[in-house]
């Protein structure tokens, strides 16, 4: 939590907006390249109003998007520089079993993107995993690589590091109103800064910062339901016997892909969600949707009486996060279009170190360390409108 009793300095080399993993890696690049930074987060640290709390991620190389891919190597050096930067622990090699269709084109993205790696047959596959149970004509890829990432450990890493650095972290501060210029002056419900570079990470209230600013973004938070199963034996799925994380994809009654990680939060349980919500809105997110108040808890529980029968059908505990999608389910990472001082980005904890160095790069002007293409603005029609 930020000391109230230091005075507030009032103009800052750069400032970053939410203090997620995104936006905090942001700051943390920007201060490690000796920019005077000032990180703004709404709420009070720690919280779980966003999209970076709880303890675990899972992290990989199998991604079917090759951009995704190509950013991994970068991704797993950087939280490896973190983690000897702050002498902690951040990562825990499990390895992933990637499940799905014999032939399915996201499967082989996976199997490309992951590089060598093995082909699983069920005989393999219950050596490597005995508690899953695939179907005929399912096949699972092997990513040693994979493993679970200690989110609430690592979110807080990079925000001790950025301090240490001497970057300036103030929580519990909302932005009111951001006007753009040479030099960009932002108001909190704590002061007002200045700074000739911006960078907005707030997940999923970027959307409603950015209206103001011209921009009507197709961005579209989720609330997603985090479900952990107990296991009917004690230990089974326990990270301790090196039960590897799972991935689920391109299954008929699943579109969107279920996830697991093996018992580490919570002794005995097991996370395993649907990788898909309802429509939300951040700022009431605690409001049940319409309809069903978990809609995809039925769909899960089928899933786990089929493919994890060594689990409890119901889960035991049931806790929410956002997530925030484009209509391609790619991430945006550009700079405004009329405003190329402001930058906006944002994408999956696992990437967060890379996209936190794109995002430094962009804001100083600098040639991208990778390719950012797939990631503009421009690609959404209809994004640019008269700013208020």
């Amino acid at each position: 939590m930020a000391a109230r009793s230091q005075p507030c300095q009032a103009s800052y080399d750069a400032i970053v907006i939410g203090a997620g993993i995104q936006g905090s890696f942001a700051a943390y690049h920007l201060a490690q390249r000796h920019r005077d930074t000032l990180l703004l987060e709404q709420f009070v640290l720690p919280h779980s109003r966003g999209s970076s709390h709880g303890q675990s991620r899972i992290t990989r190389s199998a991604y079917p998007q090759a951009h995704y891919a190509r950013m991994m190597p970068d991704s797993f050096r950087l939280w490896q520089r973190l983690e000897a930067e702050a002498g902690t622990s951040l990562y825990r090699r499990t390895g992933l079993v990637v499940l799905g269709l014999a032939g399915d084109p996201e499967l082989e993205g996976c199997r490309r993107g992951a590089g060598p790696g093995d082909i699983l047959d069920a005989a393999a596959l219950a050596q490597r995993f005995p508690g899953l149970r695939p179907r005929g004509g399912e096949v699972a890829l092997w990513d040693s690589s994979g493993g679970v990432l200690l989110a609430d450990r690592a979110l807080r890493a990079v925000q001790d590091m950025f301090r240490r650095h001497g970057g300036t972290l103030r929580d519990g501060e909302k932005v009111l109103r951001i006007e753009p210029g040479a030099v960009l002056t932002i108001t909190t419900t704590a002061g007002v800064y200045r700074a000739p570079r911006l960078i907005i990470a707030a997940g999923a209230w970027t959307g409603a910062m950015v209206a103001p600013l011209g921009l009507r973004l197709p961005l579209q938070p989720l609330r997603i339901d985090v479900c952990y199963w107990r296991e009917k034996e004690p230990g089974s799925y326990s990270a301790g016997k090196a039960t590897p994380c799972f991935m689920a994809l391109g299954l008929p009654e699943a579109p969107h892909g279920i996830y697991g990680l093996p018992a580490l939060e919570y002794p005995g349980l097991v996370k395993v969600c649907y990788h898909h919500g309802s429509p939300a809105d951040p700022e009431e997110r605690d409001q049940a949707p319409q309809g069903a108040p978990h809609p995809n808890v039925a769909l899960l529980s089928s899933f786990i009486s089929s493919y994890l029968p060594g689990l409890e059908p119901r889960p035991a505990v049931l806790e929410t996060c956002l997530y925030t999608n484009t209509p391609d389910g790619d991430f945006i990472l550009d700079r405004h279009p009329k405003h190329s001082n402001i930058i906006i980005g944002g994408h999956g904890f696992k990437l967060a170190p890379v996209v936190g160095k794109l995002l430094c790069e962009l804001s100083l002007g600098e040639e991208p360390s990778h390719s950012t293409a797939p990631f503009t603005i421009g690609r959404f029609p209809g994004v640019l409108r008269a700013a208020v």
